[in-house]
């Protein structure tokens, strides 16, 4: 079993890659509260919103015009899982990348304590806490926990 320091490592490593590959890579998420989480993350790139009025296709369409490869981030619920895979669908009939392990791994490493993208930077803080109360080492300047 995975401790919470473990998990919360892990989760910061992605927080960290999606910071990174948002410069060259957009992140799709499902609507602006999850933009927002992300950007409570310290994640500066770029993020878009799938809930836009348009439909999904045309949504896919309009960006696969600007960029080749995307990162779909939808919650990890039900409906974000039907909309993540039409939004495979529909970047695949554009010829275009996506990444989805992103969004699993999340998942998986939230063991359904959230269920949602806007969820995660209250968890990470919960956990950050948590490992801090246990933990003599501390955590660095930046909230992250310190490495040995």
């Amino acid at each position: 079993m995975i401790s919470e320091a473990e998990r919360l490592d892990k989760l910061e490593k992605i927080v960290d890659d999606l910071i990174e590959r948002s410069s060259d890579e957009p992140i799709i998420v499902e609507g602006s509260r999850d933009v927002k989480a992300l950007r409570d993350l310290g994640v500066e790139g770029m993020i878009r919103a799938v809930n836009t009025g348009n439909t999904i296709v045309n949504f896919c369409e309009s960006l696969s015009s600007e960029h080749d490869r995307f990162i779909i981030l939808t919650d990890w619920d039900r409906k974000g899982g039907q909309i993540a895979h039409q939004l495979a669908r529909g970047f695949e009939s554009c010829d275009v990348k996506h990444d989805m392990s992103v969004r699993a791994n999340i998942a998986r490493l939230s063991k359904k304590e959230i269920k949602d993208v806007e969820g995660l930077p209250g968890f990470i803080r919960r956990l950050q806490k948590s490992v801090l109360s246990r933990s003599p080492s501390g955590l660095n300047n930046r909230g992250r926990l310190e490495k040995d």
